[in-house]
């Protein structure tokens, strides 16, 4: 294992403690709004002061991207990007489904991953050319040929709401062919659950660098493909990701384009 993910795993361990007690107790939970539909709780903000402190700890020259902390300046040939925990709504809902995500940017290039759910005991890694692995297992992306009986995910614009009638456009053409859909409030692990063929393929349009950085690894390590809705090789710059197998990606981006 390479020793970066190492301390990755062990930081998103760290983390993963800290969110599986606050979700047993609740009650002294501090709840803010960020904006419209969006929310940070004091177990968000100090499961990512636990990963800066882990990673730290054997690497304190590197710099950090944080969703909750923002950028933590340092050596940019090496930036961790952090969402300590991807699924705040469902945290707070009581619904058992967000995790851990990290990963490792070097010079620009992705390098290492880890997407951790706490709630399943299940962690997604990968690393740059040595294949996805999910608890030391190797995982493979779906091989489907087309989207007939593709099981997708997605997400709704829920933070803006005004682009909502463009959405149904796509969503419409995209259901009408796809076998089914879900939608279930984590970027981190619909893209985890591509990795690992249990979905077929994922898109969703306004999200942010350390909601995919870590997932999109995933995907490309198991032998899947990952772009923008235009077929472009940058969705972390353009807030857009498709993601899934080479013939189901294309079949999307006809229709998301």
């Amino acid at each position: 294992m390479h020793p970066m993910l190492n301390i990755a795993i062990r930081a998103a361990r760290s983390a993963g403690n800290i969110i599986a007690k606050g979700f047993e107790n609740q009650t002294d939970m501090q709840i803010e709004a960020k904006g419209d539909n969006d929310y940070v709780t004091s177990v968000d903000k100090e499961a990512e002061q636990a990963i800066i402190y882990k990673i730290k700890q054997s690497y304190p020259e590197h710099s950090f991207v944080g969703e909750e902390g923002g950028i933590v300046e340092g050596d940019n040939d090496f930036k961790w990007i952090i969402d300590p925990l991807d699924g705040t709504t469902n945290f707070i809902k009581g619904i058992p489904h967000f995790a851990v995500s990290i990963a490792l940017m070097h010079k620009g290039r992705l390098d290492q991953g880890v997407v951790f759910d706490p709630i399943r005991g299940e962690l997604f890694t990968a690393s740059k050319g040595a294949g996805a692995q999910l608890n030391g297992f190797r995982i493979r992306a779906s091989k489907a040929k087309e989207l007939g009986q593709t099981i997708l995910a997605t997400s709704f614009p829920f933070k803006n709401k005004d682009n909502l009638s463009q959405y149904q456009q796509s969503f419409n053409k995209v259901f009408m062919q796809a076998g089914d859909i879900r939608r279930s409030g984590s970027a981190a692990l619909d893209l985890a659950y591509v990795a690992a063929g249990r979905y077929d393929g994922y898109w969703e349009r306004g999200i942010k660098p350390w909601d995919i950085a870590a997932g999109e690894l995933l995907v490309r390590e198991s032998g899947g493909l990952v772009t923008d809705f235009s077929g472009g090789n940058d969705p972390m710059h353009k807030g857009e990701i498709v993601a899934g197998s080479a013939k189901v990606v294309q079949a999307l981006v006809k229709h998301l384009k």
